[in-house]
């Protein structure tokens, strides 16, 4: 895995990005606090991990027998990481809002985060557009995949801790439409340039 470097940035600028599940970690820490935010997070990574296998299934045989797809794949995974870059610088600036309090059970903080997961858009296209062109065709597909994919678990759990560790402190930052402008532009110019540099590079 030659780009695992380069997996790990766009992957990390996926997880980064505001959306559902950012949403829902931050609402949670501001709500209960660090600890009641843990259930929902480690939901959020086990559902990404549902939603690569489900991604997965007879990836490995279309990498390895048709270099077309794999063409394909690389570049429709390129558009998808520009489009969301665009989108993202041109969004509203990201709004915090926090819904109705309830209690914070693990079990059903786990449950929202794993529903969140599988159903979240921008999870399902990148593993099946971006995912696919880290896999070395030459190489066993298994474990580049188990790799990957507890990679991006792992980037989760640890991202998403630190936004519940930091949400406190930076509430009214967030709240505010120069923070929210800050998150889209900086989200949305890191997403077009990976777009970018995957479309052009080679392996």
């Amino acid at each position: 895995m030659t780009l695992y470097p380069v997996f790990l940035l766009v992957a990390a600028a996926t997880v980064l990005s505001p959306g559902p599940g950012v949403v829902m970690t931050l609402s949670n820490a501001l709500r209960y606090g660090f600890r009641g935010t843990v259930g929902g997070i480690l939901g959020i990574s086990a559902g990404a991990l549902v939603v690569a296998t489900l991604s997965a299934t007879g990836l490995g045989v279309l990498l390895a027998t048709s270099a077309m797809a794999f063409t394909v794949l690389k570049y429709a995974g390129a558009a998808y990481l520009v489009y969301l870059g665009v989108r993202l610088w041109r969004a509203p600036p990201f709004r915090l809002e926090e819904p109705s309090c309830r209690p914070a059970g693990t079990a059903r903080r786990f449950l929202e985060g794993l529903s969140l997961q599988v159903t979240n858009p921008k999870a399902i296209f990148f593993f099946l557009s971006v995912f696919p062109q880290f896999i070395d065709r030459s190489r066993d597909f298994g474990w580049q995949f188990a790799g990957l994919v507890l990679t991006y678990g792992g980037l989760v759990i640890a991202i998403h801790c630190g936004y519940a560790l930091t949400a406190a402190r930076v509430r009214g930052w967030l709240s505010s439409a120069r923070g929210g402008r800050a998150v889209n532009r900086v989200g949305g110019a890191a997403f077009v340039c990976f777009g970018a540099a995957l479309a052009t590079g080679r392996r």
